[in-house]
């Protein structure tokens, strides 16, 4: 695994006491003793005083809880830093608006070769579109500019960025005056980030683990590949990370697996699969979703980049050579042709094999029954996003327009996933949506489409542990003796536990349900303020807690 684990040569024992620490092996719990990288003991107070003289620090919680550190299972670290540190228009309430912030960025920023910017979504706009490559050429000075759609799908840009590209305007995706998709997107994707200089790629990784672990995420899955960022920066990435200064990063490399020959260059990367975004399909959004039926709002059915065929060359690949694979799948149609090439691989290599492997499917938004149980039948991971759910469900939402309601009702089905027992990792993909994690954990409960939501508990352990088990970790993510050290303190409200009926009062503060409480996250209630986290038995974020 591509991940920091601190062996310090002299382990420092630290005794956290007086709060509540979320912990199965004690629902109880308001201590816990750490040595070194690892959890030693957690139990009640009474039982702290016979550690507190032994230990080389104690921390007083004042009440604060102790929950394991988030895992965001599907994160671009560059692109989120660039976004954190540069234009970001997923504020913007209006074509006018998103043009005026473009405006006052070129000002700024006179140095740039390249002006990037990430966010606008103009489905959500008055005006309904998206700004025309005139309108960009006249805020910017007619400089380059590349300026992805909130999905990352597709990128309106200027006419200067066009000349940089020979031949963009002959590749597919490319249109006069409308936003690129497909192969004329990635050429001018690459051209953008082929500017960014070491330096700025730097201060971008930087800032998105710094601002990862001042949110309690102790772990980031990087979902890179050739058409999204290249070699040097993931390598470099994953290098800052082995810094051990902030949050862990597992690298995914999204390209196909043909040979023992491709996967183990995947693994000279520093990977630990040839999953993540690799694309059978795009976005709803950019309309490059594969869908078995038309878009409601287009006459078509998206894009399909990955067959049945491809699929299971490159599941069989992995399986064989001992590496995960996974794939970016959205639409149904994609869905399908990932399910039915992996079930073609399990009847090349074994189905044993192909579960034991954990194959990944990113997304996974446009599920029917058959594909579920497709999931459940070749233990695929479904690494979900509940914050698109969030901004783009519901009747009046993006979705709704891009497929009608009654299809846009179906998507994101968690609680039928966790009921067919298909294992959940929750992330951001963020800059797509926000690192968030208490607000992806009440995206899933509060579910846009009520069926679908699931339970406060089986949405943390998601985000948790789920996201230790989409690489294979079963003994991480979760606060018992002899798991890592990945933690997080919390200033937060009564902790509560969710019934399982909806018919009775949906919060209890019971302690005899014996249960491990958490915030209550209905929406409108404060969330969670992260106070400190620890990877490794290191503090990566926030001071010590007097």
């Amino acid at each position: 695994m591509s991940e920091h684990i601190p062996d310090p040569a002299s382990p420092r024992t630290v005794l956290l006491r007086g709060g509540e620490v979320h912990s199965p092996a004690d629902p109880f719990a308001t201590a816990m003793v750490v040595e070194g990288d690892r959890i030693a003991w957690v139990g009640e107070e009474g039982a702290a005083d016979s550690f507190a003289d032994g230990v080389d620090e104690v921390v007083r919680l004042d009440g604060a809880l102790v929950t394991p550190a988030f895992t965001d299972a599907h994160v671009h670290t560059t692109a989120t830093g660039l976004a954190l540190t540069g234009l970001d228009l997923l504020g913007a309430t209006s074509l006018s608006d998103a043009l005026a912030r473009i405006r006052a960025h070129a000002d700024a920023r006179p140095a740039d070769r390249i002006l990037l910017g990430h966010g606008w979504d103009a489905s959500a706009w008055p005006e309904g579109r998206p700004p025309s490559r005139a309108e960009l050429d006249a805020v910017t000075g007619g400089r380059p500019l590349y300026l992805t759609r909130v999905d990352v799908h597709s990128a309106v840009v200027t006419t200067a960025l066009l000349d940089l590209v020979p031949g963009i305007r002959d590749r597919a995706g490319f249109r006069a005056d409308a936003p690129l998709t497909g192969d004329a997107h990635h050429a001018a994707r690459r051209a953008a980030f082929a500017t960014v200089t070491p330096a700025q790629r730097a201060e971008a990784q930087a800032a998105t683990l710094a601002r990862a672990a001042a949110l309690g995420i102790g772990s980031l899955h990087e979902c890179a590949g050739p058409e999204i960022s290249g070699e040097d920066d993931f390598t470099a990435l994953l290098a800052l990370a082995r810094q051990g200064t902030g949050p862990r990063v597992v690298g995914y490399w999204a390209e196909a697996v043909a040979s023992a020959k491709d996967a183990e260059r995947i693994r000279e990367l520093g990977a630990i699969g040839a999953a993540g975004d690799l694309f059978a399909d795009g976005s709803l959004g950019s309309h490059t979703a594969h869908l078995h039926a038309p878009y409601a709002d287009a006459d078509h059915t998206g894009t399909a980049r990955l067959d049945t065929d491809a699929v299971a060359a490159h599941v069989a690949a992995c399986t064989e050579a001992g590496l995960q694979a996974g794939f970016h799948a959205i639409g149904d149609a994609a869905l399908t042709s990932v399910v039915d090439g992996v079930r073609a691989a399990a009847e090349k290599v074994g189905t044993d094999r192909i579960r034991a492997a954990r194959h990944r499917v990113e997304h996974a938004e446009m599920l029917t029954a058959a594909t579920i149980a497709g999931f459940a039948e070749l233990a695929l991971t479904a690494s979900v996003q509940p914050a698109f759910d969030a901004a783009w469900g519901g009747t009046d939402g993006m979705y709704a327009a891009r497929l009608g309601a009654e299809r846009a009702a179906t998507l994101n089905p968690y609680a039928a996933l966790l009921k067919a027992g298909v294992p959940l990792a929750l992330g951001s993909d963020s800059p797509v949506t926000a690192l968030d994690p208490w607000g992806t954990v009440r995206a899933a409960v509060f579910h846009r489409t009520p069926a679908h939501g699931i339970s406060a508990r089986a949405a943390f352990t998601a985000h948790t542990r789920g996201g230790w088990r989409a690489v294979g970790r079963d003994d991480a993510g979760v606060l018992v003796p002899g798991a890592p050290a990945d933690y997080a303190v919390w200033r937060t409200g009564d902790l509560v536990v969710q019934a399982p009926d909806e018919r009775v009062e949906r919060w209890s503060t019971d302690p005899r349900s014996g249960t491990p409480g958490l915030p209550d996250l209905t929406p409108g209630r404060d969330l969670p303020v992260c106070l400190r986290t620890v990877v490794g038995g290191r503090t990566v974020f926030g001071p010590p807690i007097e």
